[in-house]
């Protein structure tokens, strides 16, 4: 989880101009999208790159374009080389199927004979009748009295465009697209025919024609199918797949795409402020059209298909330009499909903004990227320019005047000179997330503790699940539309996606942070069958990223009374739910009220339903299903404080600051108070169970508090001495307490009476609230007592490991555990879902039954780490997403090789990660069988890394730790949104030896839920008792066993209520040869030869014992094998 140290030096940079390739006019460009449909994980070797070889295209310096003094780790650098070299398709391996099929195909087309033009009716049925391919007309369909007519012509040119003709295509799981570009010939056009979809009928009529030539000419050797471009209704293609021997496709598609002549039309008549559909094609009247409304969508359709050539010769000029520009290109590609952007901004559109801003873009038209950048500056470079140009509401215009634009909702980048918005296919949301994830990306690059390269390039993080905190599923609907919104060619289901859009982000406002909406794909049909109508059928997915500070706000506030206008078009938006009310600074607004009263009911899905149906109809509002707002109920206690997490621990916080005065207040005690510090999960808001305070209640879980006395020179210089003084003080403090409160009841409490250096006693305080507060003494000469003997060479092996372990556990209790508890709570009050996430992660742990072996600091710990250091996400802003990318850190982590390091305060410098990184080293080299310590998870806090782990896990539980994550992973890939978050918690007993059941009777969960009686008369006689506070019999019963078996099982449970105690036994219990003093009962196995005898453990023997031991409390015990 933090990369390895590295030694930087500095190199020269190599000259440029040596590694310039030549051009092939009819070979280069980048048109389409670029690669096949399915988006598909990029993992360079096996995951994370280790190795500093590389090996990359031999024409290409791998160097030229990592200068070193742009990183700041040289892994950075061998990874980038690394991931380039492998995101390469092979092409001398691929380039003799592939030029055999391309000549192939090539060949065919040409041999498709002409067809004259015909009439729209005429030239369908015809070839209808003669042929399989139905034509792809976009909607709207020619009409019947069209006075043009249909025709194809052999093509004027075929060439091989795209980034696998300029070698800047990239490759996901040997999967590659290649584009075949086919030129239309003019003659069959008219000069008119840029109006009302007349191009777009003769284009699909000509690819028809194409398909049917293939078709006809194959002999099942290629699946022929059609599909859209970029999703875009006007565009049809034609997609080709090889068919291998066994008939299974080939990991290589060829997508056959049409071009124009780039002066076919004029290019003033296609600029985003024209308007080229008229009369009646677009289903509107006359009366409408004469409003001219423009037509960008429309008219950038149409402009992409004469600026093939253009912008083929644009691309490949820019890359003869910069040395690091094609290598940016596949730097963008990955991370652009690695985050599922390809669909509206893909590898030509970025391909296309570094070239622009090389150009222009900048203040009096200056080039914002410098021809001189490196691959890694470019990138980067782009990324800034995405993040925080708003290119929205401030359009820019490369090598053109500024265009008058009307009710522009996009972004706009123009490129004047060929005349075309390069992202035009881009809609308001999805520009939002491409804004947001370059800004998330940004922020990881200059994060020391995160994997940047990793999470940059190669973590596949377009997982909904993960990437957002809630997600909204809808089914589309025809809804109604204005003639004027009719205007342009959007089809219907991008419209309702923007009325979505408009209506939620108007209506949640700021309690989202980001609204990125999935339009449901067009998947490729068989070109011999018809296109199934899926017009309000398919499924529109909506991923919200959620501000927890205004999430659960029960009050919005809207415009004053006195601004008529925003208070009209308040109104108009929300109708009768807006009520005007007066507020306590004397305002008069415009406001909202959201009901908490029903748990179930959360305000955001309030908000989603109303304003839905009002502004899409109660159809729409039927088909909304909400995933990820159940998570958090899950919790115990949850569903009752769900906008403010924090309040569920209000009354053990306030209690424990009456507690600290009532303490801090005594008089009498010889020194006095220097310090009172929590050291408890219910004090940092991270315990499962809610502490529900009660005054008569004896099963609460008490809460452990440190109270330390300013020096004195009177404490005695023997470590036991001071044990037995800590007793003389507790008593005391617990007398003058019961004597200056009234209720309260102060208990002294023995532990660790077997271990002499160990603190002994405990006061527990019973307040009158109901809290209970176990106090201990932390008195700091003890550590240098500790150190002094552990020092001392005359005392004995035994006798210093005794005291090695007697200092670490005084480190954990009364240093680290207070630092770590004060950490996490002004951690929770910066986070406020921290709370939750952590919860949940620990519920987890505790139902796969590894509650004594996974300490719950080691589990917080992981958590804050998805909080301070997110990447490649956002800030968390649900308990799904929080929960859900802990367990993917915790299932990816290796903590073989990488310590797990977390920085609280974000100012960890470069010198402490490597001194962490260092320590990890020297343990693993002291222990490399990891005996002792397995897991290493560090901080700013404690560098050591070992505090929260050296007593737990073992390297057993803690790969059964990272197995269960993957396997929970594995489950949340299977299922995506369908996903029940109850079976993430469902622990399977498949994998243990022996199970022993528990009489519930026994349980903390039965004795807590048989305490609450109806009537109060006998819940107060009941509960007079307080010796059972915090009695688990489990625990002393799991105690015993280990005590009892030793090494030779290995037992897990769910230290909250589980009813199950499962177990493994050592390998080394197995067969063996005879030996005296084995320290378990034997049998000897059956032999069928003569060899030496085998004894095996006694298991039926072993498990008699424990029955025995167990008594009432075991109810029978599962011999699994």
């Amino acid at each position: 989880m933090a990369p390895p140290p590295v030694k930087k030096r500095r190199v020269s940079p190599l000259s440029r101009g040596h590694g310039n390739e030549t051009y092939a006019q009819n070979t280069a460009g980048d048109w389409s999208q670029d690669s096949s449909n399915e988006e598909s994980k990029i993992v360079p070797g096996n995951g994370a790159i280790r190795s500093g070889h590389t090996t990359v295209e031999a024409k290409r310096n791998p160097t030229s374009s990592w200068s070193s003094d742009t990183y700041d780790s040289k892994m950075f650098k061998l990874k980038g080389n690394e991931l380039l070299a492998k995101v390469r398709p092979d092409y001398e391996r691929r380039m003799a199927k592939v030029e055999k099929s391309l000549r192939k195909l090539k060949d065919i087309i040409e041999r498709i004979p002409d067809r004259e033009a015909k009439p729209i009716l005429e030239a369908e049925r015809e070839h209808l009748d003669s042929h399989k391919v139905r034509i792809p007309f976009p909607e709207p369909r020619p009409t019947k009295d069209a006075k043009y007519a249909l025709a194809y012509s052999k093509p004027v040119n075929i060439s091989v465009v795209g980034s696998y003709a300029r070698k800047t295509a990239i490759q996901a799981e040997g999967k590659l697209g290649i584009d075949l570009a086919v030129t239309m010939p003019s003659h069959i056009f008219q000069q008119k025919d840029y109006l009302n979809y007349r191009y777009f009928h003769k284009r699909a009529y000509y690819l028809a024609c194409i398909a049917s030539g293939i078709e006809k000419a194959q002999d099942d050797e290629y699946a022929v199918d059609l599909a859209y471009q970029n999703d875009n209704h006007l565009q049809p293609i034609i997609v080709i797949t090889p068919l291998q021997d066994a008939g299974s496709k080939s990991k290589y598609q060829l997508r056959i795409i049409l071009a124009a002549d780039g002066d076919l039309f004029p290019g003033s008549k296609t600029l985003p402020d024209k308007n080229c559909i008229r009369s009646t094609a677009g289903g509107l009247s006359s009366q409408d059209s004469s409003s001219n409304m423009p037509t960008p969508f429309y008219n950038a359709s149409l402009r992409s298909e004469c600026s093939s050539l253009a912008y083929l010769k644009y691309l490949h000029a820019s890359s003869l330009q910069s040395d690091g520009f094609s290598d940016a290109c596949q730097l963008g590609s990955v991370w652009l499909r690695q985050r599922g952007l390809g669909r509206q901004f893909g590898p030509f559109e970025w391909a296309c903004t570094m070239a622009l801003l090389m150009q222009g873009g900048g203040t009096k038209g200056k080039p914002i990227l410098s021809r001189g950048y490196d691959s890694y500056q470019l990138f980067r470079a782009t990324l800034r320019y995405l993040s925080q140009r708003d290119i929205v509401a401030n359009p820019v215009f490369v090598h053109s005047d500024n265009i008058t634009l009307v009710d522009h909702d996009g972004p706009m980048l123009f490129d004047g000179t060929r005349g075309m918005n390069i992202l035009f296919k881009m809609t308001s949301f999805s520009y939002a997330t491409l804004k947001h994830e370059a800004g998330v990306t940004l922020k990881l690059l200059n994060d020391p503790l995160s994997d940047q390269f990793d999470a940059c390039f190669v973590a596949k993080v377009d997982d909904l699940l993960q990437r957002f905190d809630c997600v909204m599923k809808m089914r589309t609907h025809q809804v109604s539309r204005p003639a004027l919104q009719r205007a342009d060619a959007l089809s219907h289901e991008t419209y309702f996606c923007q009325r979505v859009y408009k209506a939620l982000s108007t209506g949640l406002g700021d309690r989202i942070r980001l609204l990125h909406i999935t339009p449901p794909p067009t998947l490729p049909w068989d070109a011999t069958a018809p296109q199934k109508p899926t017009k309000g059928l398919r499924q529109v997915q909506i991923g919200l990223l959620l501000d927890p500070e205004n999430i659960g706000r029960t009050v919005d506030r809207g415009p004053s009374a006195e601004d008529k206008v925003a208070a009209a078009e308040f109104r108009r938006f929300w109708g009768d739910k807006a009520e005007l009310r007066r507020f306590k600074d004397g305002s008069i607004l415009e406001s909202l009220i959201w009901s908490i009263s029903d748990p179930t009911e959360n305000i955001l899905k309030q908000i989603v339903a109303y304003v839905i149906g009002r502004h899409l109809g109660k159809d729409a509002v039927d088909s909304i299903e909400l995933i990820g707002l159940s998570h958090d109920r899950l919790l115990p206690g949850q569903k009752l404080a769900i906008n403010d997490p924090s309040t569920l621990f209000q009354p053990i916080m306030s209690a424990f600051e009456s507690t600290e005065k009532e303490v801090r207040a005594l008089e009498g005690l010889p020194l006095q108070i220097r310090q009172i510090s929590a050291a408890d999960p219910q004090l940092r808001y991270s315990s499962l169970r809610i502490p529900a305070l009660h005054p008569f209640q004896s099963h609460m879980e008490p809460a452990s508090i440190c109270v330390q006395f300013e020096g004195s020179a009177r404490w005695p210089d023997d470590i036991i001495a001071v044990q037995r003084t800590k007793i003389a003080f507790l008593l005391k403090m617990g007398e003058l307490l019961e004597e200056s409160t009234n209720g309260l009841i102060a208990r002294l409490g023995l532990e660790n009476c077997n271990r002499r250096l160990l603190n002994i006693a405990f006061l527990d305080i019973y307040c009158p609230s109901g809290a209970t507060f176990r106090l201990r003494i932390h008195h700091e000469r003890e550590l240098s007592l500790l150190e002094r003997v552990l020092k001392d060479a005359s005392h004995t092996a035994a006798s210093r490991e005794e005291t090695a372990s007697a200092l670490s556990t005084y480190k954990r209790e009364f240093i680290q555990r207070s630092i770590h508890t004060q950490a996490i709570r002004t951690l929770s009050t910066r986070f406020p879902l921290l709370s939750p996430s952590m919860r949940l992660m620990k519920k987890w742990r505790d139902s796969h039954m590894l509650s004594d072996h996974i300490s719950d600091e080691l589990i917080e710990l992981l958590t804050v780490r998805t909080f301070v250091h997110p990447y490649p996400w956002s800030v968390p802003g649900s308990v799904m997403t929080g929960f859900l990318r802990t367990l993917t850190s915790v299932s990816k982590w290796d903590w073989q090789y990488e310590p797990l390091i977390v920085d609280f305060s974000g100012e960890m410098t470069s010198p402490e990660i490597e001194a962490i990184n260092l320590r990890f080293e020297a343990w693993r080299k002291i222990d490399p069988a990891m005996n002792r310590v397995s897991i290493i998870a560090a901080s700013n806090l404690d560098p050591d890394g070992t505090t929260w782990t050296e007593i737990g896990p073992s390297k057993v539980v803690a790969a059964r730790f990272t197995g269960l994550a993957k396997a929970a992973c594995r489950m949340m890939k299977e299922q995506g949104t369908n996903l029940e978050p109850e079976a993430l918690f469902v622990a399977s007993m498949a994998d243990y030896d022996f199970v022993i059941h528990l009489n519930p009777r026994s349980t903390r969960t039965n004795r807590e839920e048989k305490r609450h009686s109806i009537f109060k008369n006998l819940h107060v006689q009941s509960n007079q008792d307080k010796s059972l506070s915090g009695f688990d019999p489990v625990q002393l019963f799991l105690g015993e066993l280990r005590a009892m078996c030793g090494s030779n099982a290995l037992f897990f449970s769910n230290e909250h209520g589980g009813s199950l105690i499962a177990g493994l036994w050592n390998p080394q219990t197995g067969p063996r040869p005879w030996k005296v003093n084995l320290p378990y009962s034997t049998k000897p196995t059956v032999q069928s030869s003569d060899e030496d005898s085998q004894i095996n453990i006694n298991k039926a023997a072993t498990l008699h014992d424990i029955a025995r031991l167990g008594g009432d409390m075991v109810s029978r015990i599962e011999l699994k094998r």
